[in-house]
């Protein structure tokens, strides 16, 4: 992970959902969060700010009334420093 950020951390985006409800996902001004796949692993490197940011983005998905399949896409630029690999944070209730 670099020791500067290269872009500005989105302050916060809505995903609308099936029902018409949103749900919103937000970021520490200074979250820092890089994904990289090293063959059989992959690894989520972040700061202090990413890691609570990625942890708030987790708890959104699993808050009451959020429906299966539910999902954010964090990207390269899109929440993600630059060079990382995509990630898709998806709830999941069926077994």
């Amino acid at each position: 992970m670099t020791s500067e950020p290269l872009h500005v951390p989105i302050e916060s985006t809505h995903v609308t959902v099936t029902d018409g409800s949103a749900l919103v996902f937000t970021w520490d001004a200074d979250s820092r969060i890089e994904v990289r796949n090293i063959g059989s692993e992959v690894v989520i490197e972040a700061n202090a700010a990413g890691l609570r940011t990625l942890a708030g983005h987790l708890l959104v998905l699993a808050g009451d009334g959020v429906f299966d399949g539910a999902h954010l896409h964090l990207e390269d630029g899109n929440g993600l420093e630059e060079g990382s690999v995509g990630l898709v944070l998806e709830r999941s209730d069926e077994e």
